[in-house]
């Protein structure tokens, strides 16, 4: 009976037809292109308008300003004490193009370092203002007086930030803010007397103070530009101002930058597995894909050029607490306030914003763009860049601009007409077979961006991501 029973299990296991592994010897396979995870949406390129730049650099001339700037200072530390380092004293408005290292290092050596705790106040508001505080670590709030009494929050500092220069130049100055620790804070702390005491041992410093309070005192409108005089609502006869509109003398230059990569293809392989797909064609594509990612990131990232080196330092704020609220994406907008066209955040930022907005009950609309429903703000698209970096400390910056030349934005720049170009400011150049028998390409892309005028672009920085 056994016997039987094996028999018949063996037959049931005998192939009957042809197997699948031995049918797709003969069958034709449908492949796919080459896939590249690395390939993004590449937002800001398809937003950003680019300016056709033939000589290979652009000029950006302005009105001529007297802004004096408000740079942030660099700190070296030894363990735990903090020294601001001399030359960056230079970051100051008061000390701005002074150039004596012997004088800044005695100012530098001057300074008390502070430590406070969250919520120790700095400075309080009614107190004598008798010097100049660089905020070395840490976050503070200032704080002022509103128009009925309540407290508000005028403006956030953090690292390499400061405030008061002015009281160097007064006397009998009281403290018009209250400065309250939000976080663990280093400060250091200058004295006017120790100012003082350095402005009388050095001539040339005494000099440059004298100059700095003239410039002070010459007629600028409210963004720092030299006034052009006018006359408005008068009656009858009077002398009209006569005026004219100066403009900076050594305006910025940028000059296009350069990627590019020289392609490899032997030419069996181009000659002989060609079908179903073009070998050069696709090793082209790819180079292509990821010159095209190096030029977002250069845009973003590049100290010359790049839009996070070339934000004017009082278009930078801060969040006032960590992740990026509502409140602070309304702050960024006050920077940006003309025309704004679109912020852009690293993906990981958008989320840590939804989940602010989802926290206090509040859900952000969507507007479509280039065929794709993006979340936006106040009207405003919130588009993602994977290029815009997260820091160690899982911080990271959200931008807002103003795109285009007719509006004094920002704008994107390549030159005209390339040889052999593939696409505007995009080329690749045949370069020969050398005695291996491989082809090569040169592929290159020639970019850069500017900055118009100061107010297009604005920087929310220190945004905490990933809080829960």
């Amino acid at each position: 009976m056994s016997n039987i029973v094996l028999k018949i299990d063996d037959a049931e296991k005998q192939q009957l037809s042809l197997g699948t592994a031995a049918a797709r010897q003969l069958a034709t396979t449908t492949k796919s292109v080459p896939q590249m995870q690395g390939i993004s949406s590449r937002w800001l390129l398809k937003l950003l308008p680019f300016l056709q730049v033939s000589g290979g650099v652009y000029r950006v001339n302005r009105r001529l300003s007297y802004a004096v700037g408000d740079g942030r200072v660099s700190f070296t530390n030894t363990g735990a004490k903090v020294q601001v380092i001399p030359q960056e004293l230079c970051e100051l408005p008061l000390l701005r193009g002074f150039d004596d290292v012997e004088v800044l290092s005695a100012l530098a050596n001057r300074f008390e370092q502070k430590e406070l705790k969250a919520g120790e106040v700095l400075t309080e508001m009614g107190k004598e203002a008798d010097s100049i505080c660089l905020i070395a670590r840490g976050k503070v709030n200032k704080i002022g007086t509103g128009k009925y009494g309540d407290q508000t929050v005028l403006e956030v500092l953090a690292d390499g930030d400061h405030y008061s220069y002015q009281v160097l130049l007064e006397s009998q100055h009281y403290w018009q803010f209250t400065v309250k620790a939000v976080t663990p804070c280093t400060v250091l702390v200058l004295q006017q007397s120790a100012f003082e005491a350095v402005v009388a041992l050095s001539p040339s410093l005494q000099k440059h103070v004298e100059n700095f309070k003239i410039l002070l005192k010459r007629k600028q409108d409210t963004a720092g530009q030299a006034a052009i005089e006018l006359a408005a609502g008068h009656t009858g006869e009077p002398v009209l101002p006569g005026t004219f509109v100066d403009y900076e003398t050594s305006p910025r230059e940028y000059e296009l930058s350069v990627a590019q990569t020289v392609l490899q293809i032997h030419t069996r392989v181009a000659d002989l597995f060609n079908e179903p797909m073009n070998q050069t064609e696709q090793q082209l594509r790819l180079t292509v894909e990821a010159l095209k990612e190096r030029k977002e990131h250069e845009l973003i990232n590049n100290r010359d050029f790049g839009l996070l080196h070339n934000a004017d330092l009082k278009q930078r704020i801060h969040t006032r607490n960590g992740p990026p609220t509502p409140d602070d994406m309304d702050e960024l907008l006050a920077t940006v306030w003309k025309d704004p066209s679109f912020f852009l955040a690293h993906p990981r930022a958008i989320a840590a914003f939804g989940q602010e907005c989802n926290r206090r009950g509040i859900y952000p609309t969507s507007v479509e763009m280039n065929g794709n429903m993006v979340p936006a703000w106040r009207g405003i698209p919130i588009v993602p860049c994977n290029k815009i970096p997260v820091t160690d400390s899982r911080t990271s910056s959200i931008l807002l601009m103003r795109a285009g030349e007719k509006n004094q934005g920002v704008v994107g720049l390549h030159p005209t007409a390339l040889p052999d170009e593939l696409e505007p400011g995009l080329n690749a150049r045949f370069m020969g077979i050398n005695e291996k028998a491989i082809m090569s390409y040169l592929v290159t892309t020639y970019f850069s961006a500017a900055v118009l005028v100061p107010d297009a672009l604005g920087i929310l920085e220190s945004v905490e991501i990933g809080r829960a």
